[in-house]
Order: structure tokens, then C-alpha cells, then sequence
């Protein structure tokens, strides 16, 4: 069977993304559906230029925000990416193979992430299997802001694509660390909300448990010197939630986090 898909994207100040990852879902796309959460740069601008439907709603969680894109779809098949990923040619041939004769209800694939400009293969960044292809009836989207993911529901069948989605996630080490700050304030907040209360044995030992984890159990140092990197600042983002969650449940905290990077969407 032959299907019609959607893509959808939920975007936020993603003017140096989208142009790559629209490019990459022409020979694909049936229509492209957008939630942009006013952004203030090119964004709008640049997703008309590819003749997207482009629709603002004041941003409330990457959850809420992604399932938000999701509804506004005119095709029940969906391909669901953010504004920093975009399609290998790969894995365009597969999805275009999916498309012309559609047999499961879900499909997933690799995704690859660069760091600073270096893919990294190792640390728990691959292969980072996503679901991102799917009938939108046969899925739900869930996770934990601000990293938002779907599942199949029950009895729905599933099958994995050759070729790797391509996330150009932190562009510089400052990029990571800014962002650091923003999602573990994120995670802080939502664990809060959902009765986790503070720990100083997590404080404690979580962040150097990160670390041995990602550049020693899952081979980060494969990576050189960039696998290091992403370990440390990854270790330093599990310090940064636990300390927050002291700092929210003791004294509070109001407003979004205050750094000099942009606010963007994607995770």
C-alpha cells in the first residue's frame, strides 16, 4: 500500500537548521507541518520558502509541543524529526521504499550525532535508535522533557530502516555547556513534579558515575578526545539537575534558565 506522509517538526530559533533538514525530506514529504514557538530569527521565513505549513503556539514542553505537530498532520503516516536532523541518503531510499509499500505500523532508525563537528559513535550517542516514521494511530509520544519520544502502542508491529538520521546537535563545547544549564533545570523541574525529591547520595554520585559510564563502560574514549569532552560535560549536566533540584524544593525558582544561547527546541 502506498501512503501520503506528513512530516512534522516542532522549531524554535532554528535558522541555522532547518534549511538541511527540509532539503533532506523533498523526494519524501506529501506535505511539512511546523509548530514554531515564535521564534524571533529566520525560521518562518525559511520554512515558507519550502512551502510548509507554518503554525505558532506559545511553547509549553517539547511533549506537549511535538504532540501538538502531530495532530495538525493531514496524513495519519507521519515522519517526525527535529529542525538539527536530517535524512543520510540512506536512509531516504528506505523510507521511500516504506512509503511505497507500507507493511508495519512503526518504523525506527539509527541516529547519528556529530559533537563539535566529530560524529561520535561511542558513549551511548550510537546507535540511539529512534522511532521516527510511524502511523500516528498505532503510537503514542511520551518521554520526559525536555527529551520527548515515541512508543508503539500494544500490538502494534515495528521494523528497523537501513541508514542513520544525522543530528547536528552542540556545534561547539560552549554551545554544550550553555545548553547544559537550560536542560538540567528542565529535568530538575520535571523530576520535582513527578515526586522525586532531592538527594545528596545522587548529587554525589551520580555526576562521576556518569562519567565512568559514558567514556569507559560505553567506550566514549574510542571517541578521543571529543568522546572525553562529551563524557565530562555530560557529568557536569547530571551535577547541575541534582544541585537545581536543592535549589527549587529549598528556595524555588522562577523563569526559564538565563544563559546567552538561543532558545531552541530540539533535544
Amino acid at each position: 500500500m502506498r501512503v501520503q506522509i506528513s512530516v512534522v517538526l516542532m522549531v524554535q530559533n532554528e535558522e541555522e537548521n532547518l534549511a538541511r533538514c527540509l532539503e533532506s525530506v523533498q523526494r519524501i514529504a506529501d506535505e511539512i507541518v511546523i509548530i514554531d514557538g515564535f521564534s524571533t530569527d529566520k525560521t518562518e521565513e525559511i520554512a515558507k520558502k519550502y512551502n510548509a505549513r507554518f503554525i505558532q503556539h506559545k511553547f509549553e514542553g517539547h511533549i506537549e509541543q511535538r504532540n501538538i505537530s502531530m495532530q495538525e498532520a493531514t496524513y495519519d503516516y507521519l515522519l517526525v524529526l527535529d529542525a538539527d536532523e536530517a535524512l543520510s541518503e540512506e536512509l531516504k531510499v528506505s523510507i521511500l521504499e516504506a512509503k511505497e509499500n507500507w507493511q508495519y505500523d512503526a518504523y525506527t532508525c539509527n541516529r547519528l550525532s556529530s559533537y563539535a563537528g566529530h560524529w561520535i559513535r561511542h558513549g551511548g550517542w550510537y546507535p540511539d535508535t529512534k522511532l521516527r516514521l510511524a502511523d500516528r494511530r498505532k503510537i503514542t509520544w511520551e518521554g520526559r522533557n525536555p527529551h520527548d519520544e515515541g512508543f508503539p502502542r500494544k500490538g502494534a508491529t515495528v521494523k528497523h530502516l537501513k541508514g542513520d538520521l544525522m543530528h547536528h546537535t552542540y556545534f561547539s563545547i560552549r554551545d554544550h555547556y550553555e545548553r547544559a544549564y537550560k536542560y538540567s533545570e528542565i529535568m530538575a523541574k520535571a523530576g520535582l513534579d513527578r515526586g522525586k525529591k532531592f538527594s545528596w547520595t545522587k548529587l554525589l554520585l551520580s555526576p562521576p558515575f556518569k562519567f565512568i559510564k559514558m567514556y569507559f563502560i560505553q567506550r566514549g574514549f574510542l571517541d578521543g578526545f571529543y568522546g572525553f569532552l562529551l563524557a565530562m560535560v555530560s557529568s557536569y549536566s547530571t551535577f547541575l539537575k541534582y544541585a537545581l533540584m536543592r535549589v527549587i524544593e529549598k528556595e524555588g525558582m522562577k523563569g526559564p534558565a538565563k544563559t546567552h544561547e538561543k532558545n531552541r527546541t530540539n533535544g
